[in-house]
């Protein structure tokens, strides 16, 4: 039996059918109110320079991470690759990139699996990195962490090999805390960035993601995700993305990919057409726009680039920065203290169909119990309609206090036009 994809019974209760994912969400009457956050009760004073040494992403703790595989510093934003150990010192990273210390893929996934081997140029950069008796002691370091979790003894050479050659890397923000911070529940999170630092922070990661699917000839799909707080699956309280190269698209991809075999402009007739009948455009920029999902497990925000691009990094500046907008509008709306999850979803290398990029954002209000595992039915606490409506009052006073960008329209500022998607032009 087909579903519509969104209806209010005559009690209140509206029941949804994800337009991609055949997920089904009821919300039930009475619960849409709650308010996201609340403040953290295990709040405290931050002792005098604990700011920048919280937790090991901080930037007295550089040395606790994998080599970086590149930094941005200053107010230009200076890119500095291949950092030695030595140096990692003698500037202040608004932004870094290294692997991950304990990856979702490994090295050896792809080693073992694949018969990967790095390039000769990491290679070569390897063999300097451990020439320098600062980054010989750093891996030495970084193998006895991994070894006290695993149990494991590890060749140094081959370590650092993994470390620096791996396809899983992570982006992390200079700062843990705000500047001036005097408690450590006040969170530098996505929406706590100025536009222009969100859009650098987005560019980063974009240009990343592609150099990963470069470097991995094995790999189907880049998964690239933003984890916020624990409850969403952060392990430090620390603003950062996550860059992962997988050897298959994944269940939605292909599932996706099915559905466009039969409606080539499958996300503008499914998605964003049935947001415009339903009134669920929450903003738009000239380039991207935003609607509350329908059929998410957990009240969600779906940004679409509305250009002809298909990977983040074939996006322009001005394109991407169009994304980067809205997603950073759309966290400061969330706040600080709501744990998020933020997935990118783009066209895989291979896929062959045009798909657009967009970022899913959502807050992570509940968690699945026996009701949701058993019939696969799961609450969500939060209507689109009731979310698209706290979400566009919210924004226009951020708008007026000058904290997202001015060229964001939102709510009734938009028009259906707003939402015509390029991808399949």
């Amino acid at each position: 039996m087909s579903l519509p994809p969104l209806r209010r019974l005559p009690d209140g209760t509206v029941k949804q059918v994800g337009p991609l994912t055949g997920t089904r969400v009821w919300t039930i009457p009475g619960r849409a109110n709650r308010p996201l956050a609340t403040a953290r009760p295990d709040a405290r004073a931050l002792e005098s320079g604990e700011h920048t040494r919280l937790c090991a992403f901080c930037q007295d703790r550089y040395l606790e991470t994998t080599p970086e595989k590149e930094r941005l510093v200053g107010d230009s934003y200076e890119r500095i690759g291949r950092v030695a150990a030595s140096a990692l010192q003698d500037s202040v990273a608004e932004f870094r990139r290294f692997g991950n210390l304990y990856e979702i893929v490994s090295a050896e996934y792809w080693r073992t699996n694949h018969d990967f081997q790095p390039a000769a140029d990491v290679v070569a950069w390897v063999d300097d990195y451990l020439a320098d008796p600062a980054g010989r002691a750093h891996i030495q370091a970084l193998v006895a962490t991994r070894s006290a979790a695993n149990g494991a003894s590890a060749d140094l050479r081959a370590t650092a090999l993994d470390l620096i050659g791996g396809s899983h890397d992570v982006i992390v923000a200079r700062r843990h805390v705000r500047d001036g911070a005097t408690r450590d529940d006040e969170l530098a999170s996505s929406g706590e960035l100025t536009p222009d630092e969100h859009a650098v922070y987005m560019t980063f990661t974009a240009r990343a993601a592609r150099e990963i699917a470069d470097s991995q000839p094995y790999a189907a799909y880049v998964s690239v995700f933003q984890n916020w707080l624990r409850p969403a699956g952060a392990s430090f309280e620390h603003l950062h993305k996550q860059i992962v190269a997988i050897d298959e698209y994944g269940p939605q991809t292909e599932r996706e990919l099915a559905l466009l075999q039969e409606d080539p402009r499958l996300y503008q007739h499914a998605v964003a057409d049935l947001s415009v009948r339903e009134h669920l455009i929450v903003a738009a920029t000239d380039g991207a726009v935003a609607f509350a999902g329908i059929g998410h497990r957990y009240p969600a925000f779906e940004v679409y680039s509305t250009c002809a691009a298909q990977h983040p990094a074939d996006h322009s500046a001005s394109e991407l920065r169009a994304v980067s907008d809205l997603v950073h509008a759309l966290h400061a709306v969330t706040g600080v203290l709501v744990p998020t999850n933020e997935e990118w979803h783009y066209q895989p290398r291979r896929a062959g169909v045009p798909m657009p990029w967009r970022v899913v954002i959502k807050a992570r209000l509940s968690i699945a119990a026996g009701f949701e595992g058993g019939t696969k039915v799961y609450v969500n606490t939060i209507d689109p309609w009731t979310l698209r409506q706290r979400a566009v009052d919210d924004l226009q006073h951020l708008r007026d206090a000058g904290r997202i960008s001015a060229d964001v329209r939102i709510g009734d500022e938009c028009t259906p036009a707003d939402a015509r998607l390029h991808y399949a032009d």
